[in-house]
């Protein structure tokens, strides 16, 4: 469905909570009838997609007379803060976008937000949490909704009758997929179609050339979406269920590497706009690259840094020596720098928190150009497997022992230097370790 660019961030379909004849916002009743009167009831809000809670007018969603009524009565109560969305929005009525939207929806408009939320046997405040979790915005009572819409509320809900999900979590699992969709629909449309749909003939327009090639794509582009995320799913599975302990399926040990570009500021001040953006576009697809191929995850990437874990030192230490090696022999990259820390880390929606991220992250912005700190747990790890030498005269007297019997030196793939102790903004005195890939003689 389109919507108004102006209500929403994510340009996503925008369903509202509020009810024909009255203003409410999520702060619908909670029992089963959506249209009731409702106490005041926070709301959750995606990506400032969503406004605040807001009381139902008494009359219920049938009237249409108390609507300014109530809106004015829930204004004089709750102070309307400076990013509500415009609950008066309506969905565009433009023909090409109408027709658009019913072939990626593969259904036509039919219900207003009230109306879809009492078909699908769902509260209206349970709707309207589900939909702004997803990122959409609030449409007031637009007719836009289609029975797709009524379907999905319909499979949430029931994982939560069933007890399959707790509402928390299927609120959780509509905004993780919302925002990941939502990115990714995003970056379709800007990069992958706006260079297909150049007009093949003179007099033709790119509005003309788009539905065509929708037609084309859609079905193809929905089955490539749902191999990939098969094929990640199986992945993560796999990750979990080899956890040590209950407890290590939530709070995971892992080495979380951050991988920043030195300069990048001064270079958004030389570079034009076009090549900015094609240094980015190059620096995260040659990263994510590296991160797949060598078995660590891409967590996220942020412009001029990107973010990484791997379940093991050796994995991470190779990634992110290979990204150093990439990036030096590019001579259009500026220098890089690399952080490392292992341990425990919390993971949720696809992102990594705690106390060794924020170590991965201080150990970058005190890295040498072209070079790659880690903490002494990761230095640890390394050693632990027989990736790193405890130290060089270590190494030396392994190498003159096997010598002497006659034997191969143990072959280690990278070294460790121990630098000097320094103290790191809220998180103590650290002594990192300067990473290097080890060459065996």
């Amino acid at each position: 469905m389109t919507v108004d660019d102006t209500t929403s961030g994510a340009g996503a379909q925008p369903p509202s909570d509020s009810s024909s004849g009255a203003a409410a916002s999520s702060g619908s009743a909670s029992g089963s009838s959506p249209g009731s009167p409702s106490a005041d009831s926070s709301a959750e809000s995606s990506n400032g997609s969503a406004g605040p809670s807001e009381s139902a007018d008494s009359s219920g969603p049938s009237g249409s007379s108390g609507s300014s009524g109530a809106a004015a009565s829930s204004s004089s109560v709750h102070p309307t803060p400076h990013h509500e969305v415009d609950h008066t929005a309506e969905p565009t009525d433009d023909p090409l976008a109408i027709r658009l939207e019913q072939l990626i929806l593969g259904a036509d408009r039919r219900y207003t937000p009230f109306q879809a939320a009492r078909t699908a046997g769902v509260s209206m405040d349970l709707a309207s949490r589900f939909w702004r979790a997803m990122g959409f915005a609030d449409i007031g009572q637009a007719k836009a909704l289609t029975e797709a819409d009524v379907l999905a509320l319909r499979r949430l809900a029931g994982l939560v009758e069933a007890g399959l999900l707790s509402e928390p979590m299927a609120v959780q699992v509509a905004r993780s997929t919302g925002q990941t969709t939502a990115r990714l629909a995003e970056w379709q449309i800007d990069s992958f179609l706006e260079g297909l749909t150049e007009p093949p003939e003179p007099g033709m327009t790119r509005t003309e050339v788009t539905y065509p090639l929708v037609e084309l794509l859609l079905p193809e582009l929905e089955e490539f979406l749902v191999y990939v995320w098969r094929r990640q799913l199986a992945a993560a599975t796999g990750r979990v269920v080899q956890a040590a302990d209950d407890e290590e399926m939530v709070d995971r040990r892992l080495a979380v590497g951050f991988a920043d570009l030195v300069g990048f500021t001064r270079l958004t001040r030389r570079l034009e706009e076009e090549e900015l953006g094609e240094l980015v576009e190059a620096f995260e697809t040659t990263s994510a690259d590296l991160v797949a191929a060598h078995g660590g995850r891409l967590i996220k990437t942020l412009g001029d840094e990107v973010l990484y874990a791997a379940d093991d030192a050796g994995t991470a230490a190779e990634i992110a020596l290979r990204l150093i090696e990439t990036m030096t022999h590019d001579e259009t990259m500026p220098a890089l720098r690399v952080g490392i820390a292992f341990g425990t880390v919390t993971t949720r929606m696809g992102d990594v928190f705690g106390t060794t991220v924020n170590l991965a992250s201080r150990l970058t912005s005190i890295a040498p150009k072209d070079a790659v700190l880690v903490d002494g747990a990761f230095a640890e790890g390394l050693v632990r497997t027989g990736d790193a030498p405890a130290s060089e005269a270590e190494a030396a007297e392994e190498a003159a022992a096997a010598e002497k019997e006659g034997e191969e030196p143990p072959l280690y793939r990278f070294a460790l230097q121990p630098m000097w102790q320094r103290p790191v903004r809220g998180l103590g005195v650290v002594e990192p370790w300067l990473l290097s890939r080890r060459t065996n003689s």
